[in-house]
């Protein structure tokens, strides 16, 4: 009989262990006072004690709230105060700025921040390790039988949208009913390609929603499930090679960078393994998709969605190629709509806010903020605040409606800009946004961050698009970024690089 191997890197154990570790983890937990409906927190990186802290909310029906660790101080207490958690599992090093603000009641237990991640991250062990006075994770497991109770409807995880505007908020469902759970089964299979006996790769971050939901489900059907404490292009083609990948979940930063390795290091590794790669979290330039099913071969799914709807469409890799740029088809049971300025149906191929309602998705409300979800809401549908138009049955992207920039009363969609910027020689990322302009109400702005060593002018980036776009879509001011801030995913922050700019003006459109 074949084990089930879950790495951190290339350091594993097997997932019985960590089943085991959950089970005494649900018991020590019921004890605290943990039981459906309840929350507890995660402030961890990739590690087993994620889903251990996974598999043991899951037993007793409680709501797992993973903490974006990037935040800084304040946006994590803001989130414990508002989910109100009896319980926070966190990385010893995570833990050391919060120790004299945390809520009171707060049940804390410290996992060792492991190697791996001491080595990535350049942090100490003597931040490491689990202080004195504090309770060790590992060492609190032990002190517990597995847990035997009859299992609770499971709920799922409770993520906290990002936050584009005001606070992040917090998608709570309900327990999905038996149906549900079946068609959310069928629909991974149909977005992730996840079936028993895969062998799969987590590269980004577990907070985040679609690594979260691709990991859980994964987690039970896979003969190997592959953790990147943090991603890095030439050890992700390393890492495919070595355990034979044959799925994967990405971005399409991560793309780019894979892309921009030199041709020697690329055909290093045999990654022949590799049948299915789904991709989502931003809009992918077709280029780049393009580049990548040339080396990779036609495996390239993407999926479009929310934290609120979840995975709304699919694009198969026979199916982009025929209508490149788009981003698929409704999954199973799902429904889209367009609504224009006016709040009345948009034409189709016409652009309009997008409106979904995926019927594998329990019912959900914003954590203590009810009428939020009556704002988002139209007849039925959910909006996450996405611009998009509907061709050939095929849904293709704008950009964020919070994103759009209005200048000179015309709508400038900057994923569009993106997505043809990443293509100039010497870029490495990206982000472009509305700045104040006297004359336009915005004007055009673009962060660069360019690839080691490179050496590109804004003039030359200018000249660049000017043969891709029309003249008015090419920002007239290009910044140089060492680094630009973002996430592990490679999200960028694009709301710390634009708030400069309003902030000096002193208004906000």
């Amino acid at each position: 009989m074949i084990e089930s191997m879950i790495y951190l890197d290339e350091r594993g154990v097997d997932r019985a262990d960590v089943i085991h570790k959950a089970a005494r983890a649900a018991a020590g937990l019921s004890q605290a006072g943990i039981g459906e409906g309840d929350a507890v927190a995660l402030l961890l990186r990739n590690d087993f004690a994620f889903f251990e802290v996974l598999q043991a909310t899951a037993m007793l029906g409680a709501y797992a709230v993973p903490l974006n660790w990037h935040g800084k101080i304040d946006e994590v207490l803001y989130i414990l105060g508002d989910a109100r958690p009896k319980v926070l599992v966190a990385h010893a090093d995570l833990m050391l700025p919060l120790l004299d603000r945390l809520p009171k009641g707060l049940r804390v237990l410290v996992v060792p921040t492991p190697k791996e991640i001491q080595a990535r991250y350049g942090i100490s062990q003597a931040l490491s390790e689990v202080a004195a006075g504090d309770v060790c994770w590992n060492e609190w497991l032990e002190g517990f039988e597995p847990w035997t109770g009859e299992p609770k409807r499971s709920r799922a995880t409770m993520i906290y949208t990002s936050g584009t505007t005001g606070n992040p908020k917090a998608v709570q469902r309900v327990p999905a009913t038996p149906e549900q759970t079946a068609t959310y089964a069928e629909m991974l299979k149909q977005v992730y390609g996840l079936s028993q006996g895969v062998r799969a790769l987590v590269t980004g971050p577990l907070y985040h929603s679609s690594p979260n939901a691709y990991g859980r489900q994964a987690f039970g059907l896979a003969d190997v499930l592959v953790m990147q404490s943090k991603f890095d292009a030439e050890e992700t083609l390393a890492l495919i090679e070595k355990h034979r990948i044959t799925n994967a979940v990405m971005v399409p930063t991560m793309f780019v960078r894979i892309l921009k390795l030199p041709q020697e290091v690329r055909e290093r590794y045999d990654l022949s393994s590799l049948k299915w790669v789904t991709h989502t979290g931003a809009p992918c330039p077709k280029e780049v998709k393009q580049e990548l099913m040339a080396w990779w071969g036609p495996i390239v799914y993407e999926t479009y969605g929310g934290t609120e709807v979840g995975m709304a469409t699919v694009a198969t890799p026979e199916d982009w190629l025929q209508h490149p740029g788009s981003v698929g088809v409704p999954t199973l049971g799902t429904r889209i709509a367009f609504y224009g300025e006016n709040g009345e149906l948009a034409r189709e191929g016409e652009p309009g806010e997008i409106y979904m309602r995926v019927p594998a998705y329990a019912d959900f409300t914003y954590l203590n903020n009810p009428q939020k979800r009556r704002d988002v809401e139209r007849d039925g549908l959910i909006s996450v605040g996405d611009v998009g138009y509907l061709k050939d049955g095929r849904l293709y992207l704008c950009d964020r409606r919070s994103d759009m920039v209005i200048s000179g009363g015309t709508n400038i969609y900057p994923a569009e800009i993106e997505m043809a910027l990443t293509q100039c020689p010497g870029v490495q990322d990206c982000a472009v946004f509305g700045i104040p302009d006297d004359d336009f109400g915005e004007s055009l702005a673009a962060a660069v961050e360019l690839m080691p060593g490179a050496q590109v002018t804004a003039q030359e980036i200018q000249a660049f698009l000017e043969t891709r776009l029309a003249k008015y879509k090419v920002p007239r001011r290009i910044d140089f970024h060492a680094s630009l801030p973002r996430e592990d995913s490679g999200k960028i922050f694009k709301r710390r690089l634009r708030d400069v700019f309003w902030q000096k003006a002193g208004r906000k459109i």
